[in-house]
């Protein structure tokens, strides 16, 4: 009798591990997928040239505004569609939305502005450090407790995508541009890692404490970004330009329309993997995502890589192999 017991908790614990991980493939494909797609819209719309004066879109604060506006409609549709009226209540504190979303864009926010000071290359590698203050927080506001060996994981994982993407500056550096450890670019950078592990840390608390579901998370982050967004662009004056070039060349306008649903595809897509399987998790997937979206692309069209890319890629794989295998959280006590 308790080995029929023992074998039917065994098969349980493996027939929610199968589950599990047939969830998060279906996760990490959608964000795959809509981002693809999001970012060759993206580039439509910021690269093109407008009209014989070959203007450009230089909007990016309304740009993210009309995306929030249609990621909090399709999360209140897919509340809708899940509950058919009988609408779960959120336990979470309403103010606890409003940090997320703060930090939310004020990682955006810094890691943009940096660009003013540090190329291109400076700021993918800044930004593929994202799971280390993810966890780092995780721990010290959320009261997360890792396996020791999930810090090895990350650590692989995050070493490899910036090795693999790591690309030489073939400018020499000034005496100037050397003369400060950190310069403002490379601040902002720490600033935006900062805020990725504050909102890691709040989503960690969030998901620990009141059990927040997915749509309810997207549907409140998208709403409080909507309002601080509003008070932004009335306060610059960018939305009456906004409107004004779309008034000029309203053909852009379907553009923002599919780039909006793809983001709001892809968002889904993130906040259940914040709500099932921890931000931590959430901020590997999206890491790895770039780093599999350029290797397909290298692969594909025939380039080849170096020795410390292909060095990237292994570290890549064994972090993902072991996190796989062992890098489960452990529980509260």
């Amino acid at each position: 009798m308790i080995r029929d017991l023992e074998s039917g908790s065994s098969e349980e614990r493996m027939t929610s591990y199968v589950t599990d991980k047939k969830k998060l493939a279906v996760c990490f494909l959608g964000v795959f997928i809509s981002y693809f797609y999001y970012g060759i819209i993206q580039e439509k719309i910021t690269r093109a040239d407008y009209g014989e004066k070959k203007e450009k879109f230089v909007y990016a604060l309304s740009l993210v505004f009309i995306q929030c506006i249609v990621n909090a409609l399709f999360a209140k549709a897919m509340l809708r569609l899940t509950y058919r009226g009988n609408e779960a209540k959120d336990s979470t504190p309403f103010c606890w939305y409003g940090i997320c979303a703060t930090t939310y864009l004020g990682a955006m926010l810094a890691s943009n502005k940096a660009l003013q000071w540090v190329n291109y290359p400076t700021q993918v590698l800044g930004k593929s450090c994202k799971p280390i203050p993810v966890m780092i927080l995780g721990v010290l506001l959320a009261r997360k407790r890792y396996p020791l060996v999930k810090y090895l994981c990350v650590l692989l994982i995050v070493l490899g995508v910036a090795l693999f993407m790591y690309k030489e500056n073939p400018k020499k550096v000034t005496a100037d541009s050397s003369s400060w450890l950190l310069g403002f670019g490379e601040i902002l950078l720490l600033v935006s890692l900062t805020f990725d592990g504050l909102t890691g840390a709040v989503q960690e608390r969030m998901r620990a404490e009141h059990q927040v579901q997915s749509h309810h998370m997207m549907f409140n982050m998208n709403l409080w970004s909507i309002g601080i967004l509003a008070i932004t662009l009335l306060t610059s004056g960018e939305v009456f330009h906004f409107v004004s070039f779309c008034q000029r060349f309203p053909h852009v306008l379907l553009h923002i329309l599919t780039f909006s649903l793809a983001s709001a595809v892809g968002q889904n897509f993130i906040f259940m993997t914040v709500a099932n399987f921890g931000p931590l998790t959430c901020s590997i997937m999206t890491t790895t995502r770039k780093f599999f979206t350029i290797l397909g692309s290298v692969l594909l069209f025939g380039n080849s890589l170096i020795t410390r890319q292909w060095f990237g890629v292994l570290l890549v794989f064994t972090g993902l192999t072991l996190d796989s295998l062992y890098g489960k959280a452990k529980k509260k006590v």
